[in-house]
């Protein structure tokens, strides 16, 4: 078995769509997931890119993949980056792919001095939690996400 993580490539767009509609649907969130091959293309692969992806091959058949954009923290004044989906084939899962996608962001991390990575997990995701312990993410028990989209977005514009 021969496994590879790489950058996302244009062509890779219909297969990354895929896993993030098989994570939305794990997620008990499909009909939330309305992201487009095109959307992703220009999010990914415009001259100022708004977020990237790793994509992790077995024997070069796409297995699992990371999507991720840079934030900003204000305390280190350096960027960091906000994994926002982490996703693994069923078929794949248990062969290492999650965590090497995991030292593939920290490596991006560490190379470019950026001080912090970081992600949320569904507090029921057991599974997720325990890989995450286990390669020393620590939960933020502190923070509480908030989020306004939709309507509540329309009506905050507006106001």
């Amino acid at each position: 078995m021969t496994v590879t993580i790489r950058w996302a490539r244009p062509g890779d767009e219909a297969e990354l769509v895929a896993m993030m509609r098989a994570l939305a649907e794990f997620e008990h969130a499909l009909d939330q997931c309305t992201v487009t091959e095109e959307q992703l293309h220009r999010a990914l692969f415009a001259d100022q890119p708004a977020a990237w992806a790793h994509v992790a091959e077995v024997d070069g058949e796409p297995a699992a993949m990371a999507l991720w954009f840079r934030n900003f923290s204000t305390w280190d004044g350096v960027a960091g980056i906000y994994l926002e989906d982490l996703f693994v084939k069923p078929t794949f899962r248990r062969l290492g792919l999650a965590k090497a996608l995991l030292a593939t962001l920290a490596r991006e991390c560490v190379d470019n001095g950026y001080t912090r990575l970081t992600w949320a997990v569904l507090d029921w995701n057991t599974t997720a939690i325990a890989l995450y312990d286990a390669v020393g993410g620590r939960p933020q028990t502190e923070w509480i996400t908030y989020r306004v989209s939709g309507d509540e977005l329309s009506a905050l514009a507006g106001s």
